[in-house]
């Protein structure tokens, strides 16, 4: 593996901090990434943000297929070049924006799930997330890289304060665990922070009762847009267009405290809320 200095050195080319460009200056920590990811042969991987290619090489000797997706087209360029000198034919690259990638699309020909990985720029790894978790129809797992301190939000337990929006959607819909922490020393340009590698796998079968989950997903929004308030304030405030006393009655219906807040709900609760809030506003 050529050091990300020298490649970019020699296509003239610099790092991009709007990107959120940090290279993977380790061939060996690569490898343990993939090993840990359990890559078989029969395996189709999207790559987010595929970069030098100090992932998606490795990647490609372990998996049927990889989808590299790269919105910088200078990246594109130089990891074509890469593929055709050491003779890789298994790897499609994408210039594109990961958020403008339909999952549905991309899988519709392949008969089966795909496993996302990617190192997530800081900045969109929100969105990322999101996106994913609406298209994990089409999605068997994701191993995805984020800062450390992104990681721990995701991984926080309920009445924590970095409990939040994001961490009840992914307890709802996957079972996430940790598998590697990289340090910062193994980047160029060098991050600020160290990394964590998490796993998100997202069962086809849900284990909770009948619910309306776009609903679902619109009251943990609303309950956390508010989160110094009350469940009822930040209810009644949110653009559910929930009057005080509905949402006072939704929560007593569903056996939670009017005056909790919204970091101190399990997964359970925001569903029996969702549930009894449906049931109310429809009636009135």
């Amino acid at each position: 593996m050529t050091s990300p200095r020298t490649l970019l050195r020699a296509w003239n080319l610099r790092a991009q901090k709007k990107l959120g460009q940090h290279f993977l200056t380790d061939p060996s920590t690569a490898a343990m990434i993939v090993s840990r990811a359990k890559i078989k042969p029969e395996d189709i991987v999207l790559e987010i943000g595929a970069g030098l290619g100090a992932l998606t090489i490795p990647l490609a000797g372990a998996a049927a297929k990889v989808f590299a997706v790269e919105k910088d087209p200078r990246m594109i360029d130089l990891l074509a070049t890469e593929l055709i000198v050491k003779k890789i034919t298994n790897v499609d690259l994408i210039l594109k924006d990961i958020l403008d990638v339909d999952f549905r699309d991309l899988t519709d020909n392949l008969g089966r799930k795909i496993i996302v990985m990617g190192n997530l720029p800081y900045n969109i790894s929100s969105q990322i997330l999101i996106q994913l978790i609406h298209s994990r129809k089409f999605v068997d797992r994701a191993i995805l890289m984020f800062q450390k301190e992104l990681a721990q939000r995701l991984m926080a337990q309920p009445g924590t304060r970095d409990y939040g929006r994001l961490t009840v959607m992914l307890g709802y819909c996957s079972k996430i665990k940790s598998i590697a922490s990289i340090g910062a020393d193994l980047f160029f340009p060098a991050p600020r922070v160290a990394s964590e590698i998490l796993e998100f796998k997202f069962p086809a079968v849900l284990r909770y009762p009948q619910h309306d989950e776009a609903m679902l997903f619109e009251v943990i929004k609303a309950s956390f847009g508010n989160r110094r308030k009350t469940l009822k304030n930040a209810l009644a405030a949110s653009g559910l267009h929930v009057k005080p006393q509905t949402a006072a009655d939704a929560l007593n219906a569903a056996g939670i405290q009017p005056a909790r807040r919204a970091e101190t709900l399990r997964v359970e609760e925001f569903i029996a809320l969702q549930v009894s809030l449906k049931r109310l506003m429809a009636k009135y």
